[in-house]
């Protein structure tokens, strides 16, 4: 599991600006690699933190991300402790859900996963993917678990 302080640790990747961008968790062996054997399908992911804020209710925030997968990768497995409000800024995803059918999301289109509900962002596009994901999470748990 991965804290908020932890997403703004560098692995592998340059910091952007005074938040820096870092690379997400490795997969569980439940995700399947789309490159050559051996190879990390979630490489060179990112998941930019550009604002976090206490939301009105007590003990839950609000945090907003730039979420970058690059071509034939994925986010792996995970879930957060609240909703996830998202919009493809670019790029095409299949959206896999363990509780239900897989969504096909482009360019422009909206999305929101429930709270707690385990998914997998997987690059199906021509181009690296980029999301705008914004939380309203507990603030006592990490924003991201992986499985």
């Amino acid at each position: 599991m991965l804290d908020r302080r932890s997403l703004l640790r560098t692995s592998g990747v340059a910091a952007a600006g005074a938040l820096g961008a870092v690379a997400l968790p490795p997969a569980t062996a439940l995700a399947q690699p789309s490159g050559p054997v051996g190879s990390d399908p979630t490489a060179g992911v990112t998941r930019t933190l550009l604002q976090e804020h206490p939301s009105p209710a007590p003990g839950w925030e609000a945090v907003q991300t730039l979420v970058r997968i690059p071509r034939h990768k994925q986010s792996g497995r995970h879930s957060h402790p609240g909703i996830e409000v998202g919009y493809i800024i670019e790029g095409d995803v299949l959206m896999e859900f363990d509780d239900g059918p897989p969504l096909r999301l482009r360019t422009g289109e909206p999305f929101f996963i429930p709270n707690s509900v385990i998914h997998n962002a997987l690059n199906v596009g021509k181009v690296t993917t980029m999301m705008l994901s914004t939380y309203v999470v507990d603030a006592t748990k990490p924003l991201v678990t992986t499985y």
